[in-house]
């Protein structure tokens, strides 16, 4: 199944970066394994996939031990200040970071391991209440206060949009978050990068990718539908 799936995933990566006249390599697949076993994870480790995306703290930590040193972790989802030291040596990306007091306790976390941290900017661009995320308003005075952190990297913004039967509805919030990059940008901030745009997701990672995504987070699209206590916004 999970072969299959990625084949299918791959093919529509290629199709939709055809139609936006981009690369294929300018997007990275990111498979979302937060509650799947072990067993699914080597399944696609084996044929090829190495970046996988977790919601929780708890599972990065019992997975990390136990699988490949090559694999590229991501913490996509939202992550508490008093549990970043048990990460930081663990993932190669966070994309959730919303706010300076999170940035801070990274820079301390990261600066006591001498290493430094990339993240992405979460940005509540469809202005949910059940979403995190900073506001669009918010976001340039909070990459600037950010970006004054020496163990911090920002690498570029992340959403989650709506979830929808529509896909393309969620065009516009795509659009928006790449217009917010280029914004960015322009300022030239030192620190800041705005290489990364983390959107997407199993129903609209095609319409995301015609947007400019150049990371995408798909998990019931390559693992199938997945059994949890209460539903989660990103998958």
């Amino acid at each position: 199944m999970i072969r299959e799936n990625l084949r299918q995933v791959e093919e529509n990566i290629i199709k939709a970066c055809e139609r936006a006249g981009r690369e294929r390599e300018e997007v990275t697949l990111i498979a979302v394994s937060k509650t799947k076993p072990l067993e699914l994870i080597e399944e696609a480790y084996a044929i090829g996939e190495r970046n996988f995306g977790e919601n929780k703290v708890q599972e990065i930590n019992a997975k990390y031990p136990v699988l490949p040193k090559d694999i590229k972790w991501h913490l996509i989802g939202h992550l508490q200040r008093n549990k970043v030291k048990y990460i930081i040596d663990k993932v190669s990306l966070i994309h959730s970071v919303d706010s300076v007091r999170l940035a801070e306790q990274i820079q301390a976390e990261a600066a006591k391991c001498g290493k430094s941290m990339n993240i992405l900017i979460q940005v509540n661009v469809s202005g949910e209440d059940t979403k995190f995320g900073i506001r669009e308003e918010e976001t340039e005075n909070i990459v600037r206060e950010i970006a004054k952190f020496p163990n911090v990297h920002i690498k570029g913004l992340m959403t989650i949009a709506p979830f929808t039967d529509e896909p393309e509805t969620n065009r516009k919030y795509f659009k928006k978050l790449k217009q917010l990059s280029v914004d960015i940008m322009k300022k030239n901030i030192d620190n800041v990068n705005m290489d990364c745009l983390s959107m997407g997701m199993t129903g609209d990672y095609q319409i995301a990718i015609e947007e400019g995504a150049t990371l995408i987070r798909v998990g019931t699209g390559i693992f199938g539908e997945r059994i949890y206590k209460n539903k989660l916004s990103d998958d």
